[in-house]
């Protein structure tokens, strides 16, 4: 997933906590729908095979997706 969130690299990196996640996900939501992309086309990128995440954790996190999608304005 290409979106810009870039963290200050002068500060350590912070512990993930719900709050980021939180703010990371409609972050990515509203870019998303900026650039006219559906719901479907973010799953299909979370879903998508990475070496960050093993499968279980992307259909997690494409879970919380849908969850943030359909709750967010």
């Amino acid at each position: 997933m290409n979106y810009p969130f870039s963290p200050p690299r002068s500060q350590p990196p912070e512990p993930v906590t719900e709050e980021l996640l939180l703010n990371a996900l409609s972050e990515v939501i509203g870019t998303a729908r900026s650039q006219g992309r559906s719901l479907e086309e973010v799953k299909a990128e979370v879903l998508a095979e990475d070496r960050l995440l093993e499968p279980h954790q992307r259909h997690w996190l494409s879970d919380l997706v849908v969850q943030a999608w359909e709750s967010l304005p």
